[in-house]
């Protein structure tokens, strides 16, 4: 029987794994395979991080990054497993962790399974992700690639013109892509992306490619109502077009929004199930950093370890 499992192996389940390593709760970690994406979570496809606190200039890589959490978190008995979850039922205690080699039973579960951005899939996105291809402007949009150079921002939403804002601090000029005449976003952050003298609009547009071979160069568009296409010269492509939370697992168990981020009590991380906690970015779909992530990891282990000493598990 173990007192805790942590499913999720990105900056909120290693921090997670750290609290409750250190006291005591010798926590089975499952890090993933291939469900949710790579095991370790969005920086390992980060190439630099230059915000993360402690990790001055030149700042570090993402997957360095994650090996150091991976390896306090062992370094404090965290066993960590390299299987994607299957199943949870947490229907019944003691809850039940299912993967496709073990089963395991748990007095507590800490979900920190993230969320994946979600990507266009174009023919030269494989080759230039890290290389000029971001889904994340506040990651990313700082670096000295980024500056003073023309920049593209894919999408209509809300978060669209937020990131196009934030890069126009850094960008020369930044294209607003968007596949219809007028936005999705609320008016005033529509007003906002109109009004800014470094954004230009880019209407009824779709990106067909990025181009480039080493780095980006430029992103091909095509008008869908008039089948035109045209390059635009870029250093960068930012996709702001969502994110998938990864709990399609505990769907019918877990109370989630309509998109599929699990829900927690306001400034917690309780979910509705006593004894399952959520943190990280299947929880936030606002900040996404990897910062604010290990911060509810914190919260979640130390939630956590109070839950199981109310119900003498030391």
């Amino acid at each position: 029987m173990e007192k805790v499992v942590v499913v999720g192996s990105g900056p909120a389940g290693f921090t997670a794994a750290i609290y409750a390593g250190r006291a005591n709760l010798k926590p089975l970690l499952f890090e993933g395979f291939q469900a949710g994406g790579i095991p370790g979570g969005q920086l390992m496809t980060t190439t630099e991080v230059e915000n993360y606190p402690g990790f001055p200039h030149p700042g570090i890589s993402g997957p360095e990054l994650m090996a150091h959490f991976r390896k306090q978190a062992i370094d404090y008995g965290t066993r960590c497993v390299g299987e994607d979850v299957v199943h949870v039922d947490i229907s019944k205690k003691p809850f039940r962790v299912k993967t496709s080699e073990r089963e395991v039973e748990t007095h507590a579960v800490i979900v920190a399974t993230g969320a994946n951005a979600k990507r266009l899939h174009v023919p030269g996105e494989e080759r230039l992700w890290t290389k000029g291809i971001s889904a994340c402007a506040v990651c990313d949009g700082a670096l000295p690639i980024f500056r003073n150079k023309d920049l593209v921002v894919i999408g209509g939403g809300d978060t669209a013109v937020e990131e196009s804002t934030y890069l126009t601090k850094f960008a020369s000029r930044v294209y607003l892509v968007h596949r219809r005449d007028e936005l999705r976003a609320s008016k005033i952050m529509q007003e906002r992306a109109l009004k800014h003298p470094k954004i230009e609009l880019v209407w009824n547009s779709v990106l067909e490619d990025a181009e480039g071979t080493d780095k980006v160069t430029g992103a091909r568009l095509r008008n869908v109502k008039t089948g035109q296409a045209r390059s635009i010269p870029c250093s960068g492509i930012f996709y702001a077009i969502g994110h998938d939370p990864n709990s399609k697992f505990l769907a019918g168990q877990l109370e989630l929004d309509e998109v599929g981020y699990i829900k927690v009590r306001p400034g917690r991380t309780l979910t509705n199930v006593e004894g399952v906690f959520a943190c990280g970015d299947v929880v936030d779909k606002v900040y996404r950093q990897a910062v604010s992530a290990a911060g509810t990891g914190c919260m979640a282990a130390l939630d956590c370890e109070r839950w199981l000493a109310e119900h003498g598990v030391e």
